[in-house]
């Protein structure tokens, strides 16, 4: 963290040089350097080139962005302290897998990917500063500070940094994500190339969750156990962390002139070189839980994967014939552990690795109001084979209507720790030979001002793979022979009452076939109503009021640790309990102040309610916390 913050340090110490060299390249010379120019000048880009830019108005979105992820977890119910995982409340598959995932994937929530970094282009330095309190001691920061040396270089740092106590026994979390990177293009625009590097570390106390007593005690709500550190846990010495660094770059060349607008041909490159790690120490075995295991004391494993992606596109575009990219690329991928487990029955590998060529292509076209896009990928193996296919299109009836409808189909192995995976506990090794797992869906999205924001899908998965208890208690991969089939159906409306405001959003779902292999609930709502209103002559806009949300009783998954996995149990449900929130979030000039009473109906209903079996719901909670826009 600190070294973080004195590289935002040294920037800083350029920035006035910085704004200097900004200006001799643009073309307001003559605007005065204490003046800050519009927000929307300052603009952000997505991977893909998706261009917004930055908005510092207060809106009840913005709230429910206000969190340690930094976007609406609307589908998803946290654990009890900042920085754990979440459990999710909905599927989502993946519309362009084609390679298998690393694994650990409870832990990945944080975890920033490629798809979660952005690039930017400002006309004066900006920094962005996001703090949030968190339960018991400890402290949420994320700090971006970005510039613009000219107007066709700019460089961007940021950290994010967690470090959190919590209520009960064992679940310190103190997690950290660095990113850097910067983008440019010639004068000319023959050339462009945008990189960055990310190194993350995100660390967990383990302790299983609740015993089986102070489950008792936590259910019956006994007044001497409101204090969350004297109930017992499973174990206090274990934790987790999932490390890791990447570098990526995308640049492309402009063979034709950049002034002709008809007509574009490009040769682009990516370049992503990753390296994920997951440790799971614990200084004594529980073998009562998990089974034997090698060592009774200091156990310790690390699961390492390296890929190294490389892909090179041509790209044509055309004012008529649309935009066209052909492409080709290879993986060198290497998973795995340092030694090979034997038994009598079976020999566990310590290795997968190889190389992997794939073909690809897209297009993407408008006309007039309506456009079209495609996508697809193919593995050229026959040990990793995989593909991914989506196509969709979209019309825009006006600036406040539009629809989009889609298909879009992949298929890949199951994740690497699904096909290998080794421990200290003798149980948690294992060697298979899963078949692709294969999904499709079918999906539609309305936009409306007027109306509402509807969105519709129908999946269906083929050899779904999940994590299961067997016969003997003990978790392991399983592979589901018959079709999953989930329908999701979310409908989201903001109503406007002057003063008053009200938003809400209503979520239903039904698992067609698989219900017991896949478990979500039927029914969620969020719904807020506030007050909205300028106070001291419009220096300060507030907007005040409850947030509701509520979902159906479900058999929800349960938390491994070691494997930093959720797993299916048809057993215990959790849900079907209200939760309310009081917000007083205001805004006064480029700062946005939040200040949240976190389940507030506890302090009268009281909490025994569980984000996963055996881990506790969180209790009631003073938050506060802002987001400050700073310009130079």
């Amino acid at each position: 963290m600190y070294r973080a913050f004195a590289l935002l340090t040294l920037l800083l110490s350029f920035s006035a040089l910085s704004q200097e060299n900004f200006g001799q390249d643009s073309k307001s010379q003559d605007e005065k350097q204490d003046s800050i120019p519009p927000v929307d000048l300052y603009k952000i880009i997505s991977v893909k080139n998706d261009t917004t830019h930055l908005d510092t108005t207060l809106t009840i979105l913005k709230d429910y962005k206000f969190n340690y992820l930094r976007r609406d977890n609307f589908e998803l119910l946290p654990f009890s302290n900042t920085g754990q995982t979440y459990n999710s409340l909905s599927y989502n598959g993946e519309n362009e897998k084609a390679f298998p995932e690393f694994g650990a994937r409870a832990r990945h929530f944080n975890f920033m990917e490629v798809d979660d970094i952005n690039y930017y282009e400002v006309p004066t330095p900006w920094t962005q500063l996001y703090f949030k309190t968190v339960p018991e001691q400890g402290q949420q920061l994320d700090a971006l500070f970005t510039i613009n040396t000219y107007r066709n270089l700019n460089m961007f740092i940021s950290y994010k940094g967690t470090r959190a106590l919590g209520k009960y026994q064992n679940i310190l979390t103190s997690t950290g994500n660095l990113r850097m990177g910067f983008s440019y293009h010639t004068n000319s625009d023959k050339y462009r190339i945008k990189a960055h590097f990310v190194s993350q570390d995100l660390l967990n106390e383990e302790n299983g969750g609740l015993d089986s007593l102070a489950v008792l005690q936590y259910i019956a709500e006994e007044e001497e156990f409101d204090d969350r550190s004297v109930l017992d846990v499973k174990y206090e010495d274990a934790e987790s962390t999932l490390f890791g660094k990447r570098l990526f770059i995308d640049h492309e060349y402009q063979i034709t002139n950049p002034r002709d607008s008809t007509n574009s041909l490009t040769i682009s490159h990516i370049f992503d070189y990753s390296y994920k790690k997951f440790v799971f120490n614990q200084e004594s075995a529980e073998n009562e839980l998990y089974g034997n295991s090698f060592e009774a004391t200091n156990l310790q494993t690390s699961t390492r994967l390296y890929t190294t992606f490389n892909e090179a596109a041509v790209n044509f575009k055309n004012d008529l014939l649309g935009k066209l990219s052909v492409k080709a690329g290879h993986t060198n991928y290497d998973y795995g552990y340092n030694a090979v487990y034997i038994t009598e029955e079976s020999i566990v590998g310590n290795k997968l690795f190889g190389n992997l060529l794939h073909l690809g292509a897209s297009y993407e076209e408008r006309i007039g109001d309506f456009d079209l896009k495609a996508a697809g990928r193919l593995n050229l193996d026959d040990v990793f084979s995989g593909n991914f296919l989506n196509l969709s299109a979209g019309y825009q009836f006006d600036d406040r209507n539009s629809i989009r409808f889609g298909f879009d189909q992949n298929s890949s192995l199951p994740n690497f720790n699904f096909l290998l995976y080794q421990n200290d506990y003798i149980n948690y090794n294992w060697q298979n030979d899963f078949d692709n797992v294969s999904s499709q869906r079918l999906y539609a999205s309305i936009s409306s001002e007027k109306y509402a924001n509807i969105n519709f899908s129908l999946s269906q998965i083929d050899n779904y793979t999940y994590f299961a208890e067997n016969e003997m208690g003990s978790v392991k991969p399983f592979q589901y022979d018959q079709p999953v089939r989930h329908l999701k159906l979310r409908a989201e409306k903001e109503f406007d009452f002057g003063l008053f405001g009200s938003y809400n959003t209503v979520m239903y779902q039904n698992v067609l076939e698989g219900a017991g292999v896949l478990n979500v609930p039927d029914l969620i709502t969020r719904n807020s109503l506030y007050y909205k209103d300028f106070w001291f002559d419009k220096a300060l806009y507030l907007q005040t009021g409850f947030t509701f949300k509520y979902f159906t009783k479900y058999e929800a998954n349960a938390y491994d640790p070691i494997l930093a996995e959720f797993y299916v149990q048809n057993e215990q449900e959790i849900g079907g309990f209200p939760i309310v929130d009081y917000f007083f979030n205001a805004k006064v000039d480029k700062a946005r102040i939040f200040f949240k009473l976190e389940h507030l109906n506890s302090l009268v209903t009281g909490n025994n309610n569980f984000a996963a079996p055996d881990y506790p719901y969180t209790d009631f909670l003073v938050r506060f916390g802002l987001v400050w826009d700073l310009f130079l």
